[in-house]
């Protein structure tokens, strides 16, 4: 890192040890004892302008004080019929790590459906995920390695992927303005797998209006990714998706199936945030109902993506299709 990267951590580091409650209590929460770690993911975000990060990592301080989000891993999405729900047409999770120690997280992008909640419900769990990495699984993962690890590995499948579905672009993309505004470069390297042949059509549309730093960490494999992915990971962390050609997202038993509510790394989850309302409100049963959200703005690039998504992707439909869900396409820049 070079000078002018150190002294414009010491320049932010001195604006932020000026912040008073509660934005100090919810910054500490932030980075989780890895104060430089996280000014540098800020910093990265604003291509190092120290007056533009501190801004951005203020607002998101404010955020998150005006929505809770510091208790939100108190608030668990009940009854756990609804939560199932959520977790078969909302299809994330965990697999495994890298050999490095870094938490591989898995995304079905071409099977999701986000059809069986409100909107609410969506932005609720996939927050609960992104305050669980930060807070739990990413300390733990330090702890063991002995040194900082705050960043994850994204593994995009693409099975399924169809052009039928733009109306959840609104969706996605309040999900990924969420993510760039308030967990920026969270990412280390995004790994896209079993692109249908279309994808290419997707990918020539969104590639030129990602920023440089988010294309270099986009990588589309072959097939299921199986052979690049074990040269940074063991068989066991392999998503499901990926253990063989043509494995897909859904044909796994529940076990092995990192989406499914019975994976151990959901049942973690959810047992985590099921002990954490318990521990806030031990007399109190569980309410029912979203945790709501204010539902940002889509940032410039979002927007500029959404539209020509919309614009430019029925263009290429035929007999295959192409999506069921962008979210996989509109890369975050976290």
């Amino acid at each position: 890192m070079g000078i002018v990267s150190q002294e414009a951590i010491v320049q932010l580091q001195a604006l932020m040890d000026r912040v008073d409650e509660p934005l100090k209590k919810t910054f500490e929460n932030v980075h989780q004892g890895y104060r430089a770690e996280t000014l540098v993911r800020f910093l990265k975000a604003r291509e190092w302008s120290v007056a533009k990060a501190h801004k951005m990592l203020v607002d998101s301080l404010l955020w998150r004080v005006q929505n809770d989000i510091d208790n939100i891993l108190t608030k668990p999405i009940v009854p756990a019929e609804l939560y199932r729900a959520v977790r078969d047409s909302q299809l994330i999770g965990m697999s495994g790590y890298s050999r490095e120690g870094l938490p591989v997280v898995a995304i079905g992008v071409g099977l999701s459906t986000f059809d069986k909640a409100s909107v609410h419900y969506y932005v609720q769990s996939h927050i609960q995920i992104n305050e669980y990495r930060d807070c739990v699984i990413l300390p733990s993962a330090s702890k063991k390695h002995g040194r900082p690890i705050t960043t994850c590995i994204k593994v995009l499948d693409m099975t399924g992927l169809k052009l039928s579905a733009l109306s959840q672009i609104k969706l996605l993309t309040i999900i990924s303005t969420i993510d760039d505004l308030n967990y920026p470069e969270k990412t280390n390297t995004y790994y896209i797998v079993n692109a249908p042949y279309i994808f290419s059509a997707c990918w020539k549309v969104v590639k030129p209006l990602l920023q440089e730093r988010t294309r270099k960490k986009i990588q589309v494999l072959p097939g299921c990714g199986r052979d690049e992915l074990l040269k940074i990971m063991d068989f066991a962390s392999l998503p499901h998706f990926c253990r063989k050609e043509g494995s897909g997202s859904s044909r796994h038993s529940e076990n092995e199936n990192c989406f499914s509510l019975d994976h151990a790394f959901h049942q973690q989850l959810y047992n985590y945030i099921k002990q954490q309302s318990l521990v806030t409100e031990p007399a109190q049963p569980i309410k029912q109902g979203s945790f709501h959200v204010d539902l940002p703005e889509p940032a410039a690039e979002g927007t500029e993506i959404a539209k020509t998504l919309e614009s430019e992707l029925p263009k290429f439909e035929n007999g295959n299709g192409l999506s069921r869900s962008i979210s996989g396409i509109k890369i975050n820049d976290d």
